[in-house]
């Protein structure tokens, strides 16, 4: 039980450690969307490591949150590809 409760500690520690090392390199955006795409990644973790069951409803919602990323992601790079970087110059 020891070992069990020392190696969860050991891995959560970890996890935090790189993220909180990661967080200085990225931006507030990007940082927020990689954190919007923990649940859909830990989902198809436990339907893949763990059998559990793949639902209409899991699946539906993964799908809605990813392609919110993707619409953040595709925005961001569109407005960045703007001659002037403004979003009034990229037609918005």
């Amino acid at each position: 039980a020891w070992l069990a409760l020392a190696s969860g500690a050991f891995a959560s520690g970890m996890g935090y450690a790189l993220w909180y090392a990661a967080l200085r390199r990225l931006t507030a955006i990007r940082a927020a969307l990689v954190q919007l795409s923990v649940p859909p990644i830990a989902a198809a973790g436990g339907v893949l490591l763990m059998g559990e069951s793949l639902s209409w409803r899991l699946l539906v919602a993964g799908t809605l949150v990813l392609g919110g990323i993707a619409l953040a992601v595709a925005g961001r790079r569109r407005r960045d590809e703007s001659p002037t970087g403004c979003p009034i110059a990229a037609g918005r």
